[in-house]
């Protein structure tokens, strides 16, 4: 206990010394919501990865996929860095930054307001946000209880508490470049973390072809035809696992806290490097966590199960820890607050700047006619913050105390709502100057209106379209695919922006710019 508590204080005070030295970065909105668009290559790599990965993904997704599919769950990594990184960092990277600037926007509803001459547009995203991210917050912490009952025999109630506490305080105190820093941070602990507990899964189960060999005979007596099934090369269940990938990894290309690293990026150095930097750690921290999950059917003796004999997803991580030393535990116990505590940061950030510059400050001073001041909006900020970081935290206490159904399938639902609102639009936005506004809509009713379709379903027992689409999941999939099918179509059929209105805000991208010959041969 003395090992596993040193660690935790250690790691407490860094982060907290992390936000009280960049107060002086956060001294205006735009410091405070961006870094003064002047982050390196480094933290926003590290900080775009652990947003993405929290400890829904290592407690509780690679749990689930792990024994649903078995090793073949490690696609879903590989999908994420190449798909959910490599290629989101390619495609949406350098436009993305470009344009934002260019167009003065600081978050995503922003952007479309500005993007579309719509304020009704950057209202409704904002909602959209407000309404879809506080579950997905909420959902943070479900990874941590029994961890951290099993760890330190302390309750859930105040593994909630401290976690949010601690993250509230530092977000509050320094902004983007307070996360910014702590994600690095984090990340470290992330990579070595998960490179010791595989080797300690494995080591335990007598090496990797030892387990390998274990695994493969799962069921092979009471199905034979499931013999070996858990460690093909696709698994036992392909296109449900392509479903997986696909929502997991295109996903992202959507969600307003992960496209929000790349409008802080410094330069163009910093998004090369930064696309290997974020693709690498992908690929060991999510390739590292659903391949460890891929063991977990080994310890079916010792995880829970609910009263219908169905394993408890979020119980496998942990069981597959509690016979490992302090010193793993405690190293784990870190590994998981820095997944969960990152994306929280980012979460909670993305959310009260969003509410605050796109709803609130805007309906304020079209009411009074006069400027809110940068102190202001800033104070506002900060009391948002507070605001989410309590709310999400007592969501979270009231589902896992009562289990209310409502609260856990909405957070079932939040990322497939969001991706599947706002990735068509913004994704075209950044290319296809033929965007309109009405297509724009198209895809916020038709990914919301599908998730929360696929809620009502679930919620009163009735299948949604088929059992394949009931599955949250395969919706969210679904909501995405609808909105790259429609805001095409819709674009071609409705009122489009003038061509001047449009070249200008494509202007950005036709910028001369000089660069050393090392970098550009000379066409003489």
């Amino acid at each position: 206990m003395i090992i596993k508590v040193a660690f935790l204080l250690v790691f407490f005070a860094i982060m907290l010394a992390v936000g009280i030295y960049c107060r002086r970065s956060s001294t205006n909105v735009n410091g405070f919501v961006l870094g003064g668009r002047n982050v390196g290559p480094w933290l926003t790599a590290f900080a775009y990865g652990t947003s993405y990965f929290s400890a829904v993904i290592f407690i509780g997704y690679a749990g689930q996929f792990g024994w649903k599919y078995g090793v073949s769950a490690t696609w879903i990594g590989l999908g994420n860095a190449f798909i959910g990184s490599l290629l989101a960092w390619v495609i949406l990277g350098r436009r993305t930054r470009l344009m934002t600037q260019h167009l003065g926007s600081a978050t995503m509803p922003e952007f479309f307001g500005v993007r579309f001459k719509s304020n009704a547009l950057k209202i409704v995203a904002s909602i959209i946000v407000f309404v879809f991210m506080i579950p997905y917050t909420a959902s943070l912490y479900n990874g941590l209880s029994r961890l951290f009952e099993s760890a330190f025999g302390i309750d859930y109630v105040w593994c909630v508490v401290i976690m949010s506490v601690l993250t509230g305080f530092y977000v509050i105190a320094g902004g983007y470049m307070a996360t910014a820093i702590n994600d690095f941070i984090q990340g470290i602990i992330m990579l070595f973390g998960i490179v010791i507990v595989i080797a300690a899964v494995l080591k335990s189960n007598g090496g990797f072809t030892e387990a390998i060999n274990q695994l493969s005979q799962i069921q092979a007596e009471t199905n034979p035809e499931m013999s070996g099934a858990f460690v093909s090369f696709l698994g036992p269940k392909p296109l449900e696992l392509l479903g997986v990938v696909i929502l997991t990894s295109l996903g992202t290309w959507g969600l307003p806290q992960m496209i929000g690293k790349f409008y802080a990026i410094k330069n163009e150095s910093a998004i090369s490097k930064g696309t290997i930097i974020s693709t690498v750690f992908a690929i060991i921290v999510a390739g590292g966590c659903y391949f460890m999950g891929g063991f977990g059917r080994l310890y079916a003796d010792k995880i829970a199960y609910s009263a219908n004999g169905n394993p408890v997803y979020d119980s496998i991580v942990p069981s597959m820890l509690s016979e490992m030393s302090d010193v793993i535990v405690a190293i784990v116990v870190m590994l998981v607050l820095s997944a969960s505590m990152s994306t929280l940061s980012s979460l909670v950030l993305t959310s009260s700047s969003t509410l605050s510059l796109d709803m609130i400050v805007p309906l304020r001073e079209q009411k009074t006619g006069e400027k809110m001041s940068q102190k202001k909006q800033m104070l506002l900020i900060r009391v948002l913050i507070v605001f989410f970081v309590v709310i999400s935290a007592a969501i979270a206490i009231v589902q896992t105390k009562s289990q209310v159904t409502f609260i856990a399938q909405l957070m079932g639902v939040s990322w497939g709502a969001l991706a599947g609102a706002f990735l068509a639009p913004f994704l075209y936005s950044l290319y296809w100057k033929k965007v309109t506004k009405a297509a724009v809509w198209v895809s916020f009713v038709s990914g919301v209106g599908i998730m929360t379709v696929n809620l009502i379903c679930t919620l009163t027992g009735n299948v949604f379209i088929n059992a394949f689409f009931s599955s949250p999941i395969n919706a969210g999939v679904l909501a995405m695919i609808v909105g790259l099918i429609l805001v095409p179509i819709v674009s071609l059929f409705t009122k489009k922006l003038d061509d001047k209105t449009a070249d200008d805000m494509f202007s950005c991208y036709d910028k001369t710019i000089t660069v050393r010959a090392s970098k550009s041969l000379d066409e003489k």
